[in-house]
C-alpha cells in the first residue's frame, strides 16, 4: 500500500495505536519511521532532529523496533538482549550494559532464561525477548508490529500493560501496530486511523465510534462501556 500525505504528531509519554484494515499501510508506515524503508518525500522529526540526517548509530539510539515475526536462532535470552546496547557500545560492553540488560528482563519476566537459546523458546516467550532488546536500547520511540500475535490473552495484557506503564513512567513514544480493538482502547492513549492510504482520523479515544468502525472497517459496531472499559460491540 502507498501512503500519501501522512501526517500526526505523538507527545513523549504516550502509546499510539496504528488502526485500519489489513493491507493499508500500517506496517509499511513503521518500516519508514525506522527507515527500513525509505519514504518518497516527507520529513520525520524527533525532538525536533529530521530522522534522514541521522547516522544509523543516532537512529538507533532514538528508535527500537520489533517486528512481527521473531526468528528462531541459536543465540542465548542474554546474548540477544545484549544487543540492544551496541548503538551505545566504544570498546566492550560495560558494567552498566549490563545493569540495564538484566533491569529489561527481570521488566518482561524473561531473566529465568537468559542461560536458553532463542530457538528453544516458545514463539510468544521469543517475543517478549525482543521486547526486552528494544527496552534496553533505551529509545524514545519505540515501534511495535503485532507484538501481540503470538501471545495468549494472559501475556497480551502482560505486554501491553508494561510498555505503557513504561510510557508512562520514562517518557518513551510507543507506536503499536494493532488489530484488535478491545486491547487498543483498553491499554493505548492515542489512535491513528488509516483507510486507503491516508491518515482518516487521529486523537485519543473520541475518534473511535461508529461512523469511524463502519467506514474503515466496513463493520457495524459501536463503542459501549463494560466494567469501565470502552469496548467494540457489533451489531
Amino acid at each position: 500500500m502507498i501512503l500519501r500525505q501522512v501526517s500526526f504528531s505523538v507527545e513523549d509519554g504516550r502509546f499510539l495505536a496504528i488502526l485500519g484494515n489489513n493491507g493499508v499501510g500500517k506496517s509499511t508506515m513503521l518500516k519508514c519511521l525506522n527507515r527500513i524503508l525509505t519514504p518518497a518525500g516527507g520529513e520525520i522529526q524527533v525532538d525536533g532532529d529530521d530522522l534522514s540526517r541521522l547516522s544509523g548509530r543516532e537512529r538507533a539510539q532514538r528508535i527500537a523496533f520489533v517486528a512481527q515475526s521473531v526468528p528462531s536462532i541459536q543465540m542465548t535470552v542474554h546474548d540477544i538482549v545484549m544487543l540492544g546496547r551496541r548503538p551505545y557500545m566504544k570498546w566492550s560492553f560495560t558494567e552498566k550494559d549490563h545493569v540495564i540488560v538484566h533491569e529489561a528482563m527481570d521488566r518482561l519476566g524473561v531473566s529465568h532464561l537468559r542461560g536458553r537459546f532463542l530457538d528453544q523458546l516458545s514463539g510468544g516467550e521469543r517475543q517478549k525477548v525482543m521486547l526486552a532488546r528494544a527496552l534496553a536500547q533505551q529509545p524514545k520511540i519505540l515501534l511495535l508490529d503485532e507484538p501481540t500475535s503470538s501471545l495468549d490473552i494472559q501475556n497480551q495484557y502482560q505486554v501491553l500493560q508494561i510498555v505503557r506503564d513504561i510510557c508512562h513512567e520514562k517518557g518513551i513514544t510507543a507506536m503499536v501496530v494493532i488489530h484488535d480493538l478491545n486491547l487498543a482502547l483498553r491499554f493505548c492513549d492515542q489512535f491513528l486511523m488509516l483507510r486507503q492510504g491516508e491518515v482518516y482520523r487521529w486523537g485519543g479515544r473520541e475518534i473511535l465510534d461508529r461512523q469511524a468502525l463502519k467506514e474503515v472497517y466496513r463493520v457495524d459496531a459501536e463503542i459501549a462501556l463494560v466494567n469501565g472499559y470502552r469496548m467494540v460491540v457489533v451489531d
